[in-house]
């Protein structure tokens, strides 16, 4: 069974950085891309950036480039991304899911940029 379990989320001032965490299992890590998406409040998910599997390729939505950075370590199966000069707009619940497709039933992990 796949399982994509996010973590590393929580309260951020503005201008603030934090690394959220995708600790995957049930399938061979290494061969899947980890796309990360996240979804604010009252709004639609959205599609933040995506890692191939092999590291070597990353892209990013206009949204987040330049301050959202996207990384993995195969040999501990997780990914990650990191944060920076965040700002109240990037509050949300973030999500990671399996190649490109949309997350599936994660729990997810809530960042609130907040003063």
């Amino acid at each position: 069974e796949v399982q994509l379990v996010e973590s590393g989320g929580g309260l951020v001032q503005p201008g603030g950085s934090l690394r959220l965490s995708c600790t995957a299992s049930g399938f061979i890590f290494k061969n899947y891309a980890i796309s990360w998406w996240r979804q604010a409040p009252g709004k639609g998910l959205e599609w933040l950036t995506a890692i191939s599997g092999d590291a070597y390729s990353t892209n990013y939505a206009d949204s987040v480039k330049g301050r959202f950075f996207n990384s993995r370590d195969n040999t501990k199966n997780t990914a990650y991304l990191e944060m920076n000069s965040l700002n109240p707009e990037d509050t949300a619940v973030y999500y990671c899911s399996q190649n490109y497709g949309r997350p599936v039933n994660n729990q997810g992990a809530q960042v609130t940029v907040s003063s």
